[in-house]
């Protein structure tokens, strides 16, 4: 009887490890609107990985190691940070209740400017092929803050994006979109287009 008891409490700790490893390493989203068509499209289910981008910013690092020699002003990325073309989820910065998924089009340092709906960044108009609605809007050119990103809908039209409100902050990244899953006719691992 020993045993079977010792044997139930080992598999439920296993089973407890499990499940905190995997709310740890991936989270599912629901995409809303319409602001990625055709990439993704509202309803649709996505798994995050957010292990990825897992990150510890200065202000962690210090709480973690006070008494460390290292003096890091940049955010530590396990992995890496976000780069062009990835898709990521991230909390809103005007609302961190809610979650966005948008294409990262340019990262910290660089130079992103739109005209008449072609965007540049460092002085080079990228190629996106998975654009079908354009836009004809410009945007001034804009230099991404440090510790930021510059993040864009696919569709174009119908997208409230780092147009409307800025680049996204480092501690705001959830995790880099990477399959969707549901409904199982849509189901795709999710490339990055970048030239």
């Amino acid at each position: 009887m020993r045993a079977l008891i010792r044997e139930l409490i080992e598999t439920a700790i296993l089973a407890l490890l499990i499940f905190i490893a995997l709310q740890a390493s991936v989270q599912n989203f629901r995409v809303e609107g319409s602001s990625m068509e055709p990439t993704l499209k509202g309803g649709q289910y996505l798994l995050v990985n957010k292990l990825v981008y897992f990150n510890l910013s200065p202000g962690d690092l210090r709480r973690l190691l006070p008494f460390n020699a290292v003096d890091r002003s940049e955010t530590l990325f396990a992995f890496h940070a976000p780069r062009h073309g990835e898709i990521i989820v991230f909390h809103f910065p005007r609302d961190q209740t809610r979650d966005f998924v948008k294409r990262v089009i340019a990262v910290a340092g660089d130079e992103v400017e739109i005209r008449r709906g072609t965007v540049f960044v460092n002085g080079q108009s990228l190629d996106e092929p998975y654009i079908t609605h354009p836009s004809e809007a410009s945007m001034a050119r804009l230099i991404v803050p440090p510790e930021s990103f510059f993040v864009l809908g696919d569709n174009r039209r119908a997208s409230n994006d780092s147009r409307d409100w800025g680049p996204v902050p480092a501690e705001n990244v959830v995790g880099r979109a990477w399959v969707s899953y549901w409904p199982l006719n849509q189901f795709s691992t999710l490339l990055t287009f970048w030239p």
